[in-house]
């Protein structure tokens, strides 16, 4: 086992479609990391925890409000339980763990093993056993818990397992930033002493590499002294608050105030630990790293943008297709930009085979009598305010107006809320409405119980990708990444990795300006406008009346996009810039 020397860990990862071990993007993007890494023999190992009970089911009432129902999953039948035992302290009990193995494959034969943490055992209290079953459950003390097992608890049962060589810790957001913890102790006890040094922290940043993915606050997991004390029982957060809370050094010296009169100095902040204890730390987009570094001024702050796993996310139809073009595309994703030699006819033959299928599941599961022949828009993501899910539905008369004189349109939605976002439920529902005024003119679809199953068939198989977040809340995004490999292009807003991939009227379409700084109602009655005029003026007579056209815009957003917005160019990047250098 000495021979990894990368420690990648994350709340949550993406592995199986029979496994809810993920709630969204972040476990996808992970999952997709992971498979890339084995692809290029990367020397890593990854842990995160197993969620017995998963995120949630999505059921959607007849009028949209979103009911949570647990997930039922057999862990026997994905994972293989190892031998090896550790164990936490949490409130000054032993919480004991075990741990459940998945293998990740690359196409070199390459293993990397993902260890997920398991802490329902019967030595275990009731409630500690419930610690590993539910991902983003409870409260803020459940959350709290949840972390020390995946950081503590993650490193321990790492060395328990013989990874002793282990040069890089890589942190996919700040929930396992309690790692450092426990590396600050394993150099305190190397060295004969219990109380961590400086020079400890400066050793252990030397050895952690933090990704931060979002600019949204509620993504910073902060919690209160009291709740560290109670949980933690240790010390260190009230003595080395500069290191455990935030910079509070350098905020002192520049704005000259006490630490007594530091509003943040009674929470532990998640991500100022990880920033205050890794050597490089990126965001996730070139615009996210910009936000991110004025987000976090002290903090020297790169980016790498994200991707996706080309071989997951292609469909089966675009698979055939680039096997024929482009041979050693899985190995070598950078050889897709020869998808400008692909003809026409075989694309739109390749993307009409996943439509059919996607349709036909539409019509299967809703009833909802949607065409073939129709131009077909898709948006599917978290359902959460700053996503804004219904802008397209802005004006309801304008989309009758524009459906009846330019062209046909339906619409194919899908996206949980999390169970404490009312807000988001609200927005749901909100959409149920606007289905029941469109009905006559156009078909919305809302699918329920959003997965990797139903996001491989939907980016795939609508013919537009829709993306409208309030900028600059889009770190990076990653759906259109996987539609326009695909060939499907993008309307979309520019934030995250649009802002790298979009050229006007080649691999899609721009919503708004590059640095929009308006009110947020005006912005948002200027982004719906626009993205009425762009489909009524350009994409949908472009679809209808210059078929040859779009299906080259199909070609360009493979050969442009699908080429580059990969994890295989993401993880050479961290090869280079983070992992060993």
């Amino acid at each position: 086992m000495d021979d990894r020397s990368i420690a990648y860990f994350s709340m949550e990862i993406a592995l199986d479609e029979g496994m809810p071990t993920y709630a969204g993007g972040l476990g996808v993007l992970a999952g997709d990391t992971i498979r890339s890494a084995s692809d290029l023999g990367i020397p890593m190992v990854a842990v995160t925890l197993l969620y017995r009970k998963g995120y949630f089911r999505q059921r959607l009432e007849q009028d949209g409000w979103q009911q949570e129902e647990p997930v039922q999953w057999s862990v026997e039948d994905f994972l293989q339980e190892v031998p090896e035992r550790t164990a936490v302290m949490i409130e000054g009990r032993t919480v004991h763990l075990h741990a459940w193995r998945y293998d990740v494959k690359g196409l070199s034969g390459h293993i990397i093993p993902v260890y997920l943490l398991d802490a329902d055992l019967p030595e275990n209290s009731e409630w500690d056993r419930t610690l590993t079953h539910y991902l983003y459950g409870g409260d803020h003390h459940y959350r709290l818990c949840q972390e020390v097992i995946l950081g503590i608890g993650g490193v321990k049962m790492l060395r328990a397992m013989n990874y002793h060589n282990i040069e890089r810790f890589h942190m996919n957001e700040g929930h396992a930033a309690l790692l450092t913890l426990e590396l600050l102790d394993e150099k305190a006890r190397s060295a004969g002493r219990e109380v961590i040094s400086r020079d400890d922290i400066e050793a252990v940043r030397r050895r952690c590499v933090f990704t931060t993915h979002t600019p949204v606050p509620a993504g910073h997991d902060q919690f209160s002294l009291d709740l560290v004390a109670q949980v933690l029982q240790r010390d260190e957060f009230m003595e080395m608050k500069d290191v455990f809370c935030l910079n509070l050094a350098r905020h002192v010296l520049e704005e000259g105030k006490k630490v007594s009169e530091m509003e943040d100095v009674h929470a532990l902040n998640m991500t100022y630990l990880a920033l205050n204890l890794s050597h490089y730390v990126n965001g996730v987009a070139k615009r996210h790293g910009e936000v991110s570094r004025m987000m976090f001024k002290d903090f020297s702050i790169d980016s790498i943008t994200n991707g996706i796993h080309a071989a997951t996310w292609a469909s089966l139809p675009f698979q055939e297709l680039f096997d024929r073009y482009i041979p050693g595309w899985r190995q070598d994703n950078f050889s897709l930009r020869k998808a400008f030699g692909i003809t026409k006819t075989e694309v739109h033959k390749a993307h009409m085979r996943v439509k059919e299928d996607l349709i036909n599941y539409v019509n299967q599961k809703a009833g909802a009598g949607m065409d073939m022949e129709i131009f077909t828009v898709g948006f599917a993501r978290r359902a959460t305010p700053y996503k804004r899910l219904d802008l397209f539905f802005t004006d309801i008369g304008r989309l009758k107006a524009i459906s009846e004189k330019h062209g046909q349109l339906q619409v194919i939605c899908a996206g949980k809320a999390h169970p404490q976002d009312t807000e988001g439920k609200e927005l749901i529902k909100r959409i149920f409405r606007f289905r029941e005024q469109l009905k006559d003119h156009i078909s919305v679809v809302y699918l329920q119980d959003y997965d990797l199953r139903l996001a491989k068939m939907i980016v795939a198989g609508v013919d537009l990708w829709l993306n409208t977040p309030h900028p600059p809340m889009e770190a990076s995004g990653t759906s259109g990444m996987k539609a326009a490999l695909n060939g499907v292009p993008s309307l979309s807003v520019l934030d995250g990795w649009w802002l790298e991939g979009h050229i006007e009227n080649v691999t899609g379409w721009s919503i708004g300006e590059r640095n929009s700084n308006g009110a947020e109602d005006n912005e948002r009655l200027r982004d719906a406008q626009v993205l009425y005029d762009k489909l009524e003026h350009i994409i949908i007579p472009m679809f209808y009346e210059n078929k040859d056209r779009y299906i080259e815009v199909m070609r360009h957003a493979i050969a442009f996009n699908g080429s580059f917005f990969n994890t295989q160019r993401m993880m050479q990047q961290y090869v280079l810039n983070a992992y060993f250098r």
